[in-house]
């Protein structure tokens, strides 16, 4: 019988090793999986690469687990912001390496290693200081730039409903970044509100399918900000 459903967190992060890769849904506050990243601190696992759209608020959530320094790269798109400082902080001491990535085209890279892309060419980037180093392509008059999937060893997302299967629904903007993190991870782990019975969730509401989600926890549902979950 297939049953991911995680009794805790720290169950649910047990195989997390050093060195890995973690995919870090959300978009500012919205969908950020605040459970699992102090699952994460708790866990223990250090010299990570960490993929996510922002570099964290203030002192907790993902900031929180920069300030612990065992991230020792991190892929965003917006990791400057007003309440940033443990970011800048860490970068201009030269203790976290950082690689900008614009904002579609982190979406893109994580969606096309799930898709099994091998790479792709997009504008986005071609004659700035991003595309320094990187393949580039004139296709019918127009300049690309080569861009490469981003995959994770690991996942870390929050939805809404889900069922033990891993079928999972997400609320209003949360649903951001977590579905391509999904596909693009070896092992995924997601948050969900309510766990639901086999057959309830409508099957063409389902936005990350059973198939790509490794493990499920429950946490009891904390309201955020308009339009996040």
């Amino acid at each position: 019988m297939i049953d991911k459903l995680a009794r805790s967190v720290a169950e649910a992060l047990a195989p997390i090793r050093d060195g890995s890769t973690v995919l870090i849904g959300g978009f500012g506050t919205a969908g950020t999986p605040d459970a699992l990243i102090a699952g994460l601190i708790e866990q223990g696992a250090k010299d990570l690469t960490v993929v996510s759209n922002n570099a964290g608020n203030a002192e907790y959530g993902l900031a929180a687990l920069l300030k612990t320094g065992r991230v020792r790269k991190i892929l965003c798109s917006f990791p400057r912001q007003t309440d940033s400082w443990v970011f800048d902080g860490l970068y201009r001491s030269g203790r976290l390496e950082l690689e900008l990535v614009p904002q579609g085209n982190i979406a893109e890279r994580l969606r096309a290693a799930g898709a099994g892309i091998g790479a792709f060419y997009t504008r986005t980037g071609f004659g700035t200081p991003l595309a320094e180093g990187k393949e580039t392509r004139r296709i019918d008059g127009v300049d690309y730039v080569l861009e490469y999937p981003i995959h994770g060893d690991v996942a870390l997302i929050k939805a809404h409903r889900g069922d033990r299967w891993g079928n999972l629904t997400y609320r209003l903007s949360a649903r951001n970044f977590g579905p391509v993190m999904a596909t693009a991870a070896k092992y995924t782990v997601a948050t969900v509100h309510e766990v639901v019975e086999l057959g309830a969730l409508d099957p063409e509401c389902i936005v990350t399918p059973g198939l790509f989600v490794s493990q499920v926890v429950q946490i009891p549902y904390v309201p955020t900000a308009p339009g996040g979950a």
